[in-house]
């Protein structure tokens, strides 16, 4: 079965889709003439809005809510893991997929909140919406739908389980089983709550992990700041085989990096937009600013703070693509959180281990809550499309215990097909989202566009409107809707 699984992986994350996150980075930082440099200013001011409606999210929790997504294993047991496969330089390519995945952040986002819908009495949308209404395919949004169903549902919860109990298990010696447990009992009294829950919740613990992480590596790199240099030669050294030790596996440093980046911040995998559309906003591109400044935070800061402990510490081992050994400082250490655990032990001797379990813990417990949010937004989808009703609470009940059963047999199967699976599961959502906004780029331009007119013109952000219809847009009828009702209350 395993070699099954690694078969599967190797068909759905061939060089052609390395090549296709790249070219899409390229494509729409290029198109949105780089807004992840010219716009960090108004980035930066949409995060702070905490506005609350009774059927959406703050754009703050929206923010938490991706991040939630975003910041989880990938940061920690992922970084550890491309260092591992791909030597230093793969940290590099981490970066560059950051920074052009931020032009696909934006355009995939702001098309999520461009096309959301109103269910529930709550906001839904993604790509399964806007394939639909955007492109006019309802097929090929089902596809996606039951695509991220299955991967949200089945396949990546287990790689943030696992990471939590072999950290468990390195740090206080608990069995994975008892993690398991304990796992599922508390992510199920979150997830039987829905989005404003799992909204609350992201929104106090994303902020408190994040900073408590970042400033104990701030600490290390500061009291080791002679080796930062050296480090980041390393780095761009490996990153095009200019490093002896590296030269050979180059093309695994490229792979391996893109990879885990996207692995890490999600640009491109179609699940930032479902997030955003959940989001209240006065005009659709704002959740693709959100978007893409999470892109940031996550790549350009929280990993880049854990590769900088391990490398400047010398806790990894690189592992050639025979088998063989290219370095070698933790002679029988497996890949992963232990990376991470060990450089800060050695800096505060018998706390590293504990310190990352715990903010482990937290970075994949809320990767899981967000995995379950986007898989009831497209269960939610699918009934609509398939038996044109509201999902009701059996189906709802039966993801629930589906995905919480995915989180405890993640708990104790092997890292090696945990990460299998979890890969399998961010590449066959890629494929489908990716290849379908380079057919969406215009209406998500069009939104750029009418975003920084109306700024540059001095309206205020929450003074900003949105005409769909003015811009040539069609099937955004939230948001027609919407201008409807405002005109009509005027009128009245």
């Amino acid at each position: 079965m395993e070699q099954v699984i690694t078969k599967i992986n190797d068909i759905v994350w061939s060089n052609w889709l390395v090549g296709l996150f790249l070219i899409a980075g390229i494509y729409f930082s290029c198109r949105t003439r780089f807004l992840q440099i010219r716009q960090v200013k108004e980035m930066s001011g949409l995060a702070i809005n905490r506005k609350k409606s009774e059927k959406g999210i703050s754009s703050f929790q929206a923010l938490s809510v991706s991040l939630a997504g975003r910041i989880g294993t990938g940061n920690i047991a992922g970084v550890g893991t491309a260092i591992a496969l791909g030597g230093p330089g793969a940290i590099f390519w981490m970066w560059i997929i950051a920074f052009l995945g931020a032009g696909t952040a934006f355009v995939e986002s702001t098309l999520g909140q461009l096309y959301k819908v109103e269910e529930d009495g709550q906001y839904r949308g993604g790509p399964a919406y806007y394939i639909e209404k955007g492109l006019g395919k309802k097929g090929f949004g089902m596809l996606f739908a039951m695509a991220t169903l299955i991967a949200m549902g089945l396949l990546l919860p287990g790689v943030q389980a696992n990471s939590i109990a072999n950290s468990m298990n390195t740090a206080f010696g608990l069995e994975s089983n008892i993690v398991g447990l304990a796992l599922i009992a508390v992510l199920g009294l979150i997830i039987f709550g829905g989005i404003k829950r799992i909204g609350v919740v992201a929104e106090l613990i994303v902020p408190f992990m994040g900073l408590a992480y970042i400033v104990m590596a701030l600490l290390i790199i500061v009291f080791n700041i002679d080796k930062l240099p050296g480090v980041v030669a390393l780095i761009f050294k490996s990153a095009f085989g200019a490093e002896q030790a590296f030269a050979g596996i180059m093309g695994l440093t490229v792979s391996w990096g893109v990879k885990r980046g996207v692995y890490s911040n999600e640009a491109g995998r179609g699940t930032g937009p479902q997030s955003a559309a959940a989001a209240e906003a006065n005009h659709p591109a704002e959740q693709g600013f959100l978007q893409s400044f999470s892109v940031y935070i996550d790549t350009l800061v929280v990993c880049s703070a854990t590769a900088f402990m391990i490398l400047i510490c010398q806790t990894y081992n690189v592992v050639g693509p025979d088998g063989a050994m290219l370095v070698e400082y933790l002679p029988g250490v497996e890949y992963g959180p232990s990376f991470t655990q060990l450089a800060i032990d050695s800096f505060v001797p018998g706390f590293g281990k504990s310190f990352v379990a715990v903010a482990l813990f937290f970075f994949a417990f809320t990767s899981a809550m967000a995995s379950y949010y986007i898989a009831e937004t497209n269960l939610s989808y699918l009934s609509k499309k398939l038996f044109n009703k509201e999902v009701g609470k059996l189906p709802l009940n039966i993801l629930r215990v589906v995905l919480l059963s995915t989180v405890y047999f993640g708990c104790i199967r092997k890292a090696g097909l945990a990460w299998t699976l979890g890969d399998i599961g961010v590449g066959i959502t890629a494929w489908i989202n990716i290849i379908a906004i380079f057919f969406m780029t215009k209406p998500a331009l069009a939104c750029l566009h009418d975003y920084e007119a109306q700024r540059k013109a001095g309206i205020a952000r929450e003074d900003l409107t949105f005409d769909p219809v003015k811009l040539g847009i069609t099937g955004a009828d939230f948001w027609e809707d919407r201008l409807d009702k405002k005109k009509n209350e005027q009128v009245g």
